[in-house]
C-alpha cells in the first residue's frame, strides 16, 4: 500500500448539485426508456397498434436510452463512494453528464427526425445501407451521438484513474494484486469500493477505446461508402464495447452493496484474498467474454470462439461468488432492521446473481446455436438490468437521501414486492418466448408467440407503476442527499 494519507474528496455545494441532477436525470430517463420498452412489448402482444417500422425505432430508443442511462447511474454510484476514498473532480463528473446530454440529443433527432431504427447496436454495414429508411445524417448524428456519450465516459475514468494513481501509486496497487501475490499480511484497509472501481475503470477505458475506434470507421463508411471495411473486424469491436459497457453498469452499482450493507449491520465488509483474486479474475474474463456472441460466426477463429464459451462459463462465478456469500455472511445474525434501501440492495444482488445463469445456458454452443437470436437474451440481459442494476442503484439513492433512517411504509412494502415479482414475470416471458424460439427483434408476431407478449406485457406495466413510485419516493426527498458517510 501506499504511504500517501487518503484524501477525499469535499463536500462542497457543487457535488451535492451534480449528484442530484444525476439522480434527478437518471430517474427521468430510466421511466421514459421504461415507456418506450412496454410500447415495443406492447406492439409485439397486439396490444397497441404500432407500425413495424415505429417499433423499431422504439427498440432502438430504448435500447440505447436504457445502455447509456445505466452507464451514468452505476458512475454515479461509483463515484458517490470512490469519492470518499480518493479526490475526484466534481467539474469532470459533471462534464460526462454535459456531453452524455448533447450526445442523447443527437440521439433523438437520429430516431425522432431522421427515423434511424438500426438497435443501439449499429451493426456494420446497417447504419450506411438503411434501404431508404433513413438518411446518412441520421445514421451519423445517432453513431455520433454515442461517439460524444463515449467521450464523456473516457473522461470521468481518467479522472479517477489519476486521483487512483495519486492515492495508491499505481492501478496494480489499487486492486490489491500486491497483496494477492504478496507474502506478508493482507492489510484490510484497502476499501472494496477502491478494488472494484479500479477493474471497472481498466476494462472500461479499454471498451471505450474499442467503441471510438469502431464508431469513426462507421462514420467515414456512411459518408465514403466506397470505403469498406472488415465486417468480422466490425462486429469485434462493437460487441468488444458494447458487451463490456454494459457489464460494467452493474460491477459499478454493486458498490452501494459493499458500502451500504455494513452500515445496517455493524460489520465491516473486509477485504480477503479471495475477494482480491475474483476480482483480478473478472477484470480479465469480462475483457475476454464477448465472444460469445459470435458463436455463430463460423468464420471467428476456433479459439476465439472457444475462449467466448469456457469465459462464459466463468465469469459469473469469481466476483458473484464473492459477493452474494459475502452478503449473506455480513448479514447473517446481525439483528439489522429490514427497510426499504436495503431490501432493493439485497434484491439486487438476488438479480445480478440469478440472471447469470440464463447468461451461462446460452453460453453453450449446442444451445446459442437455437436460442441466441430468441427472446432468451433479452430475458437474461433485463434479469442483470431490471432485477440486478436498478434495484441497486435505487437502494444506494433511498439511502443516500435518507441518512438518519427509512420509515418504511405499507406503500413502501407493497411497491418493492410488486416491483420484484412483476419484474421476474416479465424476465420469465422473455425466457419462455426464448424457450419456445420466438425471435428476439421481431416487430410483428405470428400468433404462437404473442401469449408470451401478452403476459410480459402486463408485468412490465405492473413494473413501470411501481417504478413511478419508487421514483417520485425518491426525487420527493432528493434535497436531503448527503455526500457524507
Amino acid at each position: 500500500m501506499s504511504a500517501t494519507a487518503a484524501t477525499p474528496s469535499p463536500d462542497t455545494p457543487a457535488a451535492k448539485l451534480a449528484f442530484q441532477l444525476y439522480a434527478a436525470i437518471g430517474i427521468a430517463v430510466y421511466l421514459l426508456m421504461m415507456i418506450a420498452g412496454v410500447l415495443f412489448r406492447a406492439a409485439q402482444a397486439n396490444y397497441a397498434p404500432v407500425p413495424a417500422n415505429f417499433t423499431y425505432e422504439l427498440m432502438t430508443l430504448h435500447g440505447a436510452g436504457m445502455v447509456g442511462v445505466s452507464g451514468l447511474a452505476g458512475a454515479a454510484v461509483m463515484w458517490y463512494f470512490l469519492r470518499r476514498h480518493v479526490a475526484l473532480s466534481t467539474g469532470m463528473f459533471l462534464s460526462m453528464l454535459g456531453l452524455s446530454l448533447v450526445g442523447v440529443v443527437m440521439i433523438l433527432a437520429a430516431i425522432g427526425l431522421g427515423r434511424f431504427a438500426g438497435a443501439w447496436t449499429f451493426l456494420y454495414p446497417l447504419p450506411a445501407k438503411s434501404m431508404g429508411v433513413w438518411g446518412p445524417h441520421a445514421a451519423a448524428a445517432f453513431v455520433g451521438g454515442l461517439l460524444l456519450i463515449g467521450v464523456g465516459f473516457l473522461l470521468f475514468y481518467l479522472d479517477c484513474a489519476l486521483a487512483l494513481l495519486r492515492r495508491y501509486g499505481s492501478l496494480w496497487r489499487a486492486l490489491g494484486l500486491d497483496q494477492l501475490f504478496g507474502s506478508g499480511p493482507l492489510d484490510t484497509s484497502l476499501p472494496p469500493a477502491v478494488v472494484a472501481s479500479t477493474m471497472v475503470v481498466i476494462v472500461n477505458t479499454l471498451s471505450i477505446l474499442a467503441g471510438a475506434v469502431v464508431l469513426v470507421m462507421t462514420l467515414v463508411n456512411i459518408y465514403l461508402p466506397e470505403v469498406t471495411f472488415d465486417a468480422l473486424l466490425m462486429k469485434n469491436l462493437i460487441y468488444f464495447f458494447g458487451h463490456v459497457f454494459i457489464n460494467a453498469t452493474i460491477y459499478m452499482a454493486v458498490i452501494g452493496a459493499y458500502e451500504i450493507v455494513p452500515r445496517y449491520t455493524g460489520r465491516p465488509w473486509l477485504i480477503s484474498r479471495p475477494f482480491l483474486a475474483s476480482w483480478a479474475a473478472v477484470t480479465l474474463m469480462v475483457l475476454a467474454v464477448y465472444p460469445h456472441h459470435l458463436l455463430m460466426d463460423f468464420v471467428l477463429p476456433k479459439w476465439m470462439a472457444t475462449t467466448g464459451q469456457v469465459v462464459s462459463y466463468l465469469s459469473g462465478i469469481p466476483v458473484l461468488l464473492v459477493t452474494a456469500l459475502g452478503a449473506l455472511a455480513n448479514i447473517h445474525r446481525s439483528g439489522l432492521k429490514w427497510d426499504l434501501p436495503l431490501r432493493l440492495l439485497v434484491f439486487g444482488l438476488f438479480g445480478w446473481a440469478a440472471g447469470v445463469v440464463p447468461a451461462i445456458i446460452d453460453g453453450v454452443i449446442r444451445v446459442n446455436l437455437v436460442m441466441h437470436n430468441t427472446q432468451w437474451v433479452p430475458g437474461h440481459f433485463h434479469f442483470y438490468l431490471l432485477l440486478g442494476l436498478l434495484p441497486l442503484v435505487l437502494g444506494t439513492l433511498f439511502y443516500a437521501c435518507t441518512r438518519s433512517g427509512w420509515a418504511e411504509t405499507a406503500l413502501d412494502r407493497a411497491t418493492f414486492w410488486i416491483y420484484g415479482a412483476a419484474g421476474a414475470i416479465f424476465c420469465a416471458m422473455f425466457l419462455a418466448g426464448g424457450w419456445q424460439s420466438v425471435p428476439r427483434r421481431f416487430a410483428v408476431h405470428d400468433d404462437a408467440w404473442v401469449g408470451v407478449a401478452q403476459i410480459g406485457t402486463l408485468a412490465a406495466v405492473l413494473v413501470l407503476v411501481a417504478a413511478v413510485v419508487l421514483g417520485v419516493r425518491v426525487l420527493s426527498r432528493l434535497s436531503r442527499a448527503s455526500l457524507s458517510a
